[in-house]
């Protein structure tokens, strides 16, 4: 199982680029990623504020796993969207271990 750090260092950049997009795309149709955008925006300030390890995330994970019922792809989305829910379970999976 990967690391922490490694699953953010590997997932990171692309979350970045696909999160809003992915908002942009489904939000009307999936309001519930317009959370999951806000809620990536929280755990983005706090990964690149913290100090080495990993930063208190409890809420911002918890509160995701609500809204996505533990990252379960919504029917009619996209690959991207599909990509993200997927590196947003493999963060909070490595975030837990």
């Amino acid at each position: 199982m990967l690391k922490f750090d490694e699953v953010i260092k590997r997932n990171f950049e692309k979350l970045q680029l696909f999160v809003p997009i992915v908002a942009r795309v489904h939000g009307e149709n999936h309001p519930e990623f317009n959370d999951v955008h806000r809620l990536f925006d929280e755990i983005s300030a706090k990964v690149k504020n913290a100090a080495p390890g990993k930063p208190d995330l409890d809420s911002e994970l918890k509160q995701l796993r609500e809204i996505t019922n533990n990252y379960t792809v919504p029917d009619g989305v996209c690959e991207s969207c599909e990509a993200v829910y997927s590196m947003l379970a493999e963060i909070d999976k490595a975030y837990q271990a």
